[in-house]
């Protein structure tokens, strides 16, 4: 994971106090032609698939003209969205791209969806960045019936290690470890699988969780790491959970209650509003880190102006730059300008 992602208009997040950082604005007409940007690679450079027992695009690419069926058993397509049924489990589906470089020894990037089941929106506006960044994209569903406390890792860090052993084997892609994001639920699902499970994530991004379970083995879990209801299969060990690189994300206006966990005891410990709550858990993790005499990887970025949607914070919030740049650093084939060069070379020097 890269600490200091290159993102127009934004700062430095390593060092970062323990409250969020806040990136200069950015200007409506920047945002606009971000997003048509971003728009017109998904139209042009990759079409939706579906998959059910078999392989085949929902909507073809213009360049084809026609829809393309894969059956069972074939490679996947590259530059296509499939959807998949996992094969150990039919009921249990998931979006993955594999851009038009190819699958093998590619890194994977998961991103995880909140209680609104987007998974489509997820991968259609994540896939411009998968191909950009040559990387296998691979979106989880986690139905309300099946899966209803995927946030609290209830069995679905389970469902999403064989689906990630699934697209391995499909794609050739790298798995040992993987590349995470989240919004909403799905960034509860996020920082929790990256506690639970440090060693399979290279880094994560964490999208305006509703609330966080805290390194604190004074408070029972799911809010702390002492005993509580589902708490004992989960193995939670700080000195390998601080080692990951974090980063946080939070949209300034993300100050709504609408499908947000309160009560006296939650909003005690970590505010009533998920721009304090990020604020909070970034600040008692860098803290448990510096107890340790380890240094803090966990920084936070507030993004002004921008509410608790993941469409908007994609849009107008540069979400998908702000993701894959704090993931990644570069694309592959950008290089960077001549006025940047010193100032990347001071920021490495400062890490």
């Amino acid at each position: 994971m890269v600490s200091d992602p290159v993102i127009p208009g934004s700062t430095s997040l390593r060092g970062a106090s323990s409250s969020c950082r806040t990136p200069p604005a950015v200007s409506r007409g920047r945002r606009f032609a971000h997003h048509l940007g971003g728009v017109l690679a998904l139209v042009l450079g990759s079409a939706f698939a579906s998959w059910s027992g078999s392989s085949a695009p929902l909507l073809a690419a213009p360049t084809t003209g026609s829809i393309r069926a894969v059956e069972p058993g074939s490679s996947l397509p590259s530059g296509q969205l499939v959807r998949r049924s996992l094969a150990a489990d039919s009921s249990q589906h998931y979006l993955v791209y594999i851009p038009e470089s190819g699958g093998r020894g590619a890194s994977v990037f998961v991103t995880t969806h909140g209680v609104s089941r987007n998974f489509e929106e997820h991968a259609t506006l994540f896939a411009p960045y998968a191909e950009k960044y040559g990387v296998v994209l691979v979106a989880p569903s986690f139905t309300a019936d099946g899966n209803a406390g995927y946030q609290r890792l209830e069995g679905a860090d389970q469902i999403l290690e064989a689906i990630v052993a699934e697209v391995g084997l499909l794609t050739g892609a790298t798995t040992a470890k993987f590349f995470m994001f989240g919004f909403s639920g799905g960034a509860q699902f996020t920082h929790r699988y990256t506690m639970v499970h440090p060693d399979r994530v290279s880094g994560a991004v964490v999208g305006a969780a509703g609330w966080y379970t805290f390194p604190d083995s004074a408070t029972a879990y799911p809010y702390g790491m002492g005993p509580g209801e589902g708490r004992d299969r989960l193995k939670l060990e700080p000195a390998r959970f601080l080692q990951v690189p974090i980063t946080v994300i939070v949209g300034g206006a993300d100050t709504g209650s609408k499908n947000l966990r309160q009560n006296p005891e939650l909003d005690r410990q970590q505010g009533k509003t998920r721009l304090e709550r990020a604020q909070r858990w970034t600040a008692a993790m860098r803290r448990a880190a510096e107890t340790r005499g380890v240094e803090p990887r966990v920084t936070c970025v507030l993004v002004p102006g921008i509410g608790h949607s993941f469409r908007q914070f994609m849009e107008e919030g540069q979400l998908g730059d702000r993701t894959f740049g704090a993931l990644f650093g570069r694309p592959r084939s950008t290089k960077p300008r001549p006025d940047e060069v010193d100032h990347n070379a001071a920021r490495t020097g400062s890490r």
